[in-house]
């Protein structure tokens, strides 16, 4: 009598998937401390002062400028400025707004939703105009219709989301006011309106580099054998193209990720040229005030962000692909 077989347990992939969040957090780690230290240090060198920026351009006396610099720690070494910072950071108190006033944690709360929802809605944009060109150029390659996206993908990579921007304003919101000049507007349909002119200007270039990565990988795929016997076995030119299209994904999800990390990037200029209140002008008008604690906390939220970004699209590898699996080595 043979023996049974040995259940099949689910330990071991766990464990590797464990490992590869761990590895991945304590990267993450390192990452934030490094670039605290960089921002903080930065900060410390650039031209002004704290006293100076919240005294503007009024007289002084130098014992309000002592009492200044006494309630800022100012004259401590950098050294004891960025241990005291980073010892609230890690009890989650991540200090008060110089410009304001008010909790650093309330200030980047109150903003963060735009922000959030103008990178979701850029790169859906992106990926609603990206994909559909790159198939386009892919099936129809070296004819007109290649042409024609191949170009487009170019010239919107091509072009700085900022001065891109600035032509949908004098287009669209000056000459012809189809859209709203500026603000982030009031309900659902509002802020629709509002955000349709930066999510675009933000989808621009996104979407010429998921041209460019759709069609390569896609036209790649259709080059391969098993294409060739479906077609001779005369399956339906669809569904040819859909085995073809699934099996392009890997390529796809990588310039997704690369979307959403440059369009969360490129909102800082977008929202100071259309005046949204998000996290991009509130990064802009901290570093111009030496606000430090908001820009240390803008700079590990942004790194945090893209580093979640970076996972999730590791995880959909091992979605789109069954062989991939987090960690192991082939």
């Amino acid at each position: 009598m043979n023996p049974e077989p040995p259940p099949v347990t689910t330990g071991p992939r766990r464990a590797i998937g464990g490992a590869f969040l761990l590895r991945r957090l304590g990267g993450t780690l390192v990452v934030l401390l490094l670039l605290s230290i960089g921002v903080f240090g930065l900060l410390y060198l650039a031209p002004g002062s704290v006293e100076q920026t919240l005294l503007g351009t009024r007289p002084a006396s130098p014992e309000t400028v002592a009492a200044i610099r006494a309630q800022y720690h100012l004259d401590d070494p950098v050294a004891v400025q960025y241990l005291r910072w980073l010892g609230g950071a890690l009890t989650g108190d991540l200090g008060t707004s110089i410009r304001t006033g008010i909790p650093v944690t309330e200030a980047i709360g109150s903003r963060l939703p735009l922000t959030l929802e103008l990178t979701a809605y850029g790169t859906l944009l992106a990926v609603l105009a990206g994909v559909p060109l790159g198939i386009l150029g892919a099936v129809r390659r070296g004819r007109a219709a290649d042409r024609i996206s191949v170009t487009a993908a170019v010239a919107g990579m091509s072009a700085p989301p900022f001065a891109v921007g600035l032509v949908l304003l004098m287009v669209f919101a000056v000459y012809n006011p189809w859209f709203p000049v500026y603000g982030p507007g009031e309900g659902l349909g509002g802020r629709i309106a509002h955000l349709t002119l930066p999510a675009i200007a933000l989808a621009t270039g996104a979407a010429g580099l998921l041209v460019r990565f759709t069609r390569a990988a896609l036209i790649r795929q259709l080059d391969q054998d098993y294409v060739v016997f479906a077609r001779a076995r005369g399956l339906p030119s669809r569904l040819v193209l859909w085995y073809a299209l699934r099996n392009s994904l890997i390529p796809i999800l990588t310039a997704a990720g690369l979307i959403v990390t440059s369009t969360l990037a490129g909102t800082v200029l977008v929202e100071v040229t259309f005046a949204l209140p998000g996290l991009g002008s509130l990064l802009v008008d901290s570093v111009t005030f030496k606000d430090v604690p908001v820009v240390q906390a803008l700079a590990l939220l942004l790194t945090l962000l893209i580093s979640v970004v970076n996972l999730l699209v590791d995880v959909g590898y091992t979605l789109a692909d069954p062989r991939i699996r987090l960690g192991a080595s082939r």
